[in-house]
C-alpha cells in the first residue's frame, strides 16, 4: 500500500510539473495516471484518430494480445500496454506481436514509427532486414523505404543484418542513433542524428508499466535536450 501511495504521489508531482504537464496524449495519460485511472490497464489505453487490432477497428479499452497486429491510420497514434511492455505507435504504422500468451518475445515493425519500452527479458525486434536483440530497454524505430532508423534510448542491444557483423550498442541517453541500410549485399549501420521522440514520451510509457527510465534521478528529470 505504501509503495502504491508513494508511486501515486510521484505521478501526481510529474503530472503537475513541466515534465508531463500540458495537453496532447502525454498530458491526458499523465493526468489519468496521477488520478489512478490507468493503473494496471492493458491494451489500447489511449487513441487519437483510428487504429485496428487484427484488422478490426480499435478503441480505448480494446484488448491487445500477443500474436495480434496493431495498425494506425493517417494523422493517428495509439498507446498500447502489453504486459510489462508499452508502446507509442505513431501514424501509418503497422506492428505485429509474437510470442506465447502473456509473454511477448518478438516485435515485427512492418511500416511506420514506434517508441517502445520493454521489461527485462530477451526480445527481438525485426524491422525490414534488420534484427535487433534487446533486454529491458527503451528504443525508437522508424521504417522507411530505404533504411531503418534505430535509437536505443537506454540499455543494450545487438544489431544484426545481412552480411554485417553483429553490432553491440550500449547507451544511457540516446547516445548512438543509427541508420540501418543495405549497401550491396551487406547491411551498414551508420551514425545518425536524434529525431522524432522525446524523454517525456518515454517517462509516460514507463509510468504506464510502473517504472521510470534510468535517466530519471530519484524521481526527478534532469533537464536535457531530449
Amino acid at each position: 500500500m505504501r509503495e502504491s501511495t508513494a508511486r501515486r504521489a510521484w505521478l501526481q508531482r510529474l503530472a503537475a510539473s513541466a515534465v508531463l504537464a500540458g495537453g496532447g496524449i502525454v498530458g491526458v495519460i499523465a493526468r489519468a495516471l496521477a488520478n489512478g485511472d490507468l493503473g494496471g490497464k492493458q491494451g489500447v489505453v489511449q487513441l487519437a484518430g483510428t487504429a485496428t487490432v487484427n484488422g478490426r477497428p480499435a478503441k480505448v479499452g480494446s484488448v491487445v494480445e500477443v500474436g495480434q497486429r496493431v495498425a494506425t491510420g493517417p494523422a493517428s497514434h495509439a498507446v498500447v500496454v502489453l504486459g510489462k511492455d508499452a508502446f507509442l505507435i505513431r501514424e501509418n504504422t503497422s506492428v505485429e506481436t509474437r510470442g506465447v500468451p502473456g509473454a511477448l518475445s518478438e516485435l515485427l515493425v512492418g511500416t511506420g514509427k514506434i517508441l517502445s519500452v520493454f521489461a527485462k527479458k530477451p526480445l527481438s525486434i525485426r524491422a525490414a532486414n534488420a534484427t535487433i536483440g534487446i533486454r529491458g530497454t527503451g528504443c525508437y524505430i522508424e521504417v522507411d523505404p530505404v533504411d531503418v532508423y534505430f535509437c536505443l534510448c537506454y540499455g543494450e542491444a545487438v544489431v544484426q543484418g545481412p552480411g554485417m557483423a553483429d553490432k553491440l550498442v550500449k547507451t544511457t541517453h540516446h547516445e548512438m542513433p543509427l541508420l540501418l541500410r543495405e549497401d550491396g549485399s551487406a547491411m551498414k549501420a551508420d551514425r545518425a542524428g536524434f529525431r522524432n521522440h522525446t524523454d517525456v514520451e518515454l517517462i509516460m510509457l514507463e509510468a504506464l508499466v510502473g517504472r521510470e527510465p534510468p535517466f530519471m534521478k530519484d524521481g526527478k528529470y534532469p533537464a536535457g535536450k531530449y
